[in-house]
């Protein structure tokens, strides 16, 4: 057998599979394109999560697109981060062209345009319908990421949460937040608090006072509050096909730790309320962090903690997710290490930092008889990616140098008033349109506080009219008079000298 048809051989065992899967391209061998070569992603492993890195213009954003058009057709629901505001075009077939056709064509395929069902999201409220979570739901850990406390400051936020548990004080959004700050560190709760949970300090509170005030001076306190964004949203499908939702966050590109945080409190949330799925033909839903480095970077031991434990628990509840970044060494290694898809597009090695960062990425690889790993990496042309992923036994694939299949829809952004129809035309751009004001820890603390001033008042009051209402001195008796008089004073010492003079024996003198 001949290198071209073993090459062939190994990918189709490799990759083919009897299961459902996403058709990703074919194998290239040689500067080669071997449409015989197939390589696929089993649906059945898409909740082992998965890693799409490579320098920019190299293809990372293409690659998302077609994977979430064929999880769509599969029925499988997506949630996408749209750094740009150009996956919009999901939702409008593409226009095919020579270049599109001689690109499926190359793998033995015919390119078919075609649209898919989209929902858009925003941060701000202006790009598409309102996200939101309360204070609550974002948690200890993941606010002090966002207003990049210090450790001791986290502690405190973790102490604030847990008096707010204890004593049922919903924390919906920051002007809860800052209420029970300032009522815990020096109002009537910093006595309150001194035994059970220790003192906070002025300076602390402070601190932690000033950078809520700061995001919100940011504009972007309307992310905290009600009404939160109901998860369940995620998982509707159209026409059988699943439903892509696009956060927007390209109005709010300047607050990277925010929106990359908000992802997470999301993620977070749809595992500790979703139930166990064991393990599932295809995914309940697909999660693509786009720009993951920004998750990880400046992060605290505990937060890293978080996101590590979420990802390695969150496949039993049938969720996938893929982070999509630069360089596989943007990711903390015991995540890594969770991200059994790999899909590597070109790296360049212009710096030694770029040289150090591809000999880390190519250690990554298993070895291959049919590429050099380091040699391929940088060799990879736009819409061409290093490939392995688990089959359908958990077993990593063979690697594979592929050439992609391209999207089958548009991949410019919808023209501004078609995204403003597709935005207002959904029924969720209404719903969370609506802010909730429900009771919350600002409205109980100011209840709380306003009886205490009150109920002092009183207590002040009743002093004051007990000690007006007391009885006065009574008037003097006449004898009391006449003692007192001037003249009767010094009789009555005499008197009273007499008196002491016959007790001792000796002679009054006058």
């Amino acid at each position: 057998m001949d290198r071209k048809s073993k090459f062939t051989e190994t990918i189709k065992s490799s990759y083919t599979t009897e299961k459902a899967f996403i058709y990703l391209g074919a194998g290239i061998l040689d500067g080669e394109i071997i449409p015989e070569a197939e390589v696929n992603l089993a649906l059945k492993m898409m909740n082992r999560h998965g890693l799409i890195a490579g320098a920019t213009g190299t293809g990372k954003t293409r690659t998302l697109q077609l994977i979430a058009e064929q999880l769509s057709d599969a029925g499988v629901p997506v949630f996408m981060l749209d750094v740009k505001g150009d996956l919009s075009g999901l939702n409008q077939a593409g226009q095919s062209n020579p270049k599109l056709e001689e690109r499926a064509a190359a793998l033995g395929r015919t390119y078919e345009p075609s649209a898919f069902p989209v929902e858009l999201y925003s941060l701000s409220g202006k790009l598409g319908a309102q996200m939101r979570a309360t204070v609550l739901e974002f948690g200890p850990v993941m606010l002090s990421k966002i207003l990049d406390l210090n450790d001791t400051q986290a502690g405190v936020m973790a102490v604030i949460f847990k008096y707010a548990d204890d004593n049922k004080l919903p924390l919906l959004d920051l002007n809860d937040l800052k209420k029970l700050i300032s009522y815990l560190s020096s109002g009537p709760g910093a006595i309150e608090i001194k035994e059970s949970y220790g003192s906070i300090s002025t300076a602390t509170s402070g601190t932690m006072l000033r950078k809520i005030v700061a995001i919100e001076q940011q504009g972007l306190s309307r992310i905290f509050g009600e009404r939160s964004f109901d998860i369940q949203d995620l998982f509707n499908r159209v026409d059988g096909k699943g439903m892509i939702s696009l956060l927007n966050i390209s109005d709010v590109q300047a607050q990277p730790v925010l929106y990359s945080t908000f992802l997470l409190s999301l993620l977070a949330e749809i595992f500790y309320s979703m139930p166990e799925a064991g393990d599932p033909e295809k995914p309940k839903l697909v999660f693509f962090f786009d720009e993951a480095h920004l998750l990880f970077k400046n992060s605290s031991a505990s937060f890293l903690e978080q996101i590590e434990t979420i990802i390695r628990l969150i496949r039993s509840k049938g969720i996938g997710v893929f982070f999509c970044t630069q360089s596989p060494t943007d990711v903390p290694e015991s995540v890594l290490g969770q991200l059994g898809n790999r899909v590597q597009h070109a790296l360049r090695a212009f710096t030694p930092n770029d040289a150090e960062a591809l000999k880390k990425t190519v250690n990554t690889y298993p070895r291959s008889e049919y590429y050099e790993i380091d040699r391929t990496i940088t060799a990879l042309g736009t819409g061409q990616a290093l490939i392995t992923v688990l089959n359908e036994k958990g077993i990593p694939t063979e690697v594979v140098a592929t050439h992609l299949i391209p999207p089958r829809a548009s991949m410019a952004p919808l023209p501004a008033g078609d995204a403003e129809t597709l935005m207002k035309s959904s029924s969720n751009f209404s719903k969370y349109q609506e802010v909730i004001d429900p009771e919350s820890a600002y409205d109980i603390l100011t209840k709380r506080v306003n009886a205490k001033l009150a109920e002092e008042e009183i207590i002040k009051q009743r002093e004051v009219e007990e000690k007006e209402s007391a009885p006065k001195r009574n008037e003097k008796s006449t004898f009391e008079k006449v003692i007192s008089a001037p003249i009767t004073r010094q009789i009555g010492t005499a008197i009273v000298r007499g008196l002491f003079g016959m007790l001792t024996g000796k002679k009054p003198r006058y």
